[in-house]
C-alpha cells in the first residue's frame, strides 16, 4: 500500500536546502580566533547547518514512520547529489568552451570541476549512510523518553557522515581532513543538543498529514 503524505511535501523540500547549503559550506573553513585557537584548521561552517537534515528526519520518522522518513531521505539525496553534479558539469563546460578539453576531459581534469564532484560523491555516500542509520536507530528507540530516539541517532548518525565524507572529499588533497573532521563532529554535537528542543516543537505542533490510499 503506497501513502501519499502531501504534507511532507514541506521536509523534502527543506532537505534539500540543508544538503545544498551544507555541501557548499563544508569547503569554507570558519575564519575566526577563540582563546587562541585557529578554529579555521579544525572547523568549517558545514558543521552548523547539516544537523539540520536529522532533526528533519527524526521529526518525520516521529510523525509519519520509517517509510515516509525514508522517501525524505532519498528525495533529499537526488536533490543534492544531483543539484552539485550540475554544478561540476557547469563548471566543465565553461572550461571546456574555452580551452582544448571535451567536457569529460575538464570535468576530471579542472581543479574546481573535479572538487565539485568528489563533493558530490562523498557527500551523497555519507548522507545516505548516515540518514539511514540515523531513522533505524530512532525507530529502535523510538518507544524511549522523547528525547532519546533522536540524540542517540543523530549523534551516531553524524559520526558516520563525519568519517565518511571528509575522508572520501578531502583525502590525498593536503588540506587538514582530519581535524576538520574532528572539529565539525564536535560542532554537531553542540548543534544536536540545541536543536533537541525544537524537535520537540516541531513534533508537538506539526499540523497532521491528509493521507491518502492508493
Amino acid at each position: 500500500m503506497l501513502i501519499l503524505n502531501r504534507k511532507t511535501i514541506i521536509p523534502i523540500f527543506a532537505m534539500g536546502i540543508v544538503i545544498l547549503a551544507s555541501n557548499e559550506l563544508v569547503q569554507h573553513p570558519l575564519e575566526t580566533t577563540v582563546g587562541g585557537i585557529d578554529l579555521a584548521g579544525i572547523l568549517t561552517w558545514g558543521a552548523f547547518t547539516y544537523p539540520v537534515a536529522f532533526l528533519i528526519t527524526d521529526a518525520t520518522n516521529r510523525l509519519f514512520g520509517v517509510g515516509p522518513a525514508r522517501k525524505v531521505v532519498y528525495a533529499g539525496f537526488v536533490f543534492g547529489v544531483g543539484f552539485t553534479v550540475m554544478t561540476a558539469l557547469g563548471i566543465a563546460a565553461g572550461v571546456s568552451q574555452s580551452g582544448t578539453l571535451s567536457l569529460w576531459q575538464a570535468l576530471f581534469r579542472d581543479p574546481d570541476a573535479f572538487a565539485m564532484l568528489r563533493t558530490a560523491l562523498a557527500s551523497g555516500t555519507a548522507f545516505l549512510a548516515a540518514q539511514l542509520l540515523d531513522i533505524k536507530v530512532f525507530d529502535v528507540l523510538r518507544q524511549q523518553t522523547w528525547w532519546k530516539a533522536p540524540a542517540a541517532s543523530s549523534l551516531i548518525g553524524s559520526f558516520v557522515d563525519t568519517l565518511i565524507f571528509f575522508f572520501l572529499a578531502f583525502a590525498g588533497t593536503g588540506l587538514p581532513w582530519a581535524s576538520w573532521a574532528a572539529g565539525d563532529f564536535c560542532a554537531k554535537l553542540v548543534m544536536i543538543g540545541l536543536l533537541l528542543y525544537p524537535f520537540r516543537l516541531l513534533v508537538r505542533w506539526y499540523p497532521q498529514p491528509l493521507q491518502v490510499s492508493l
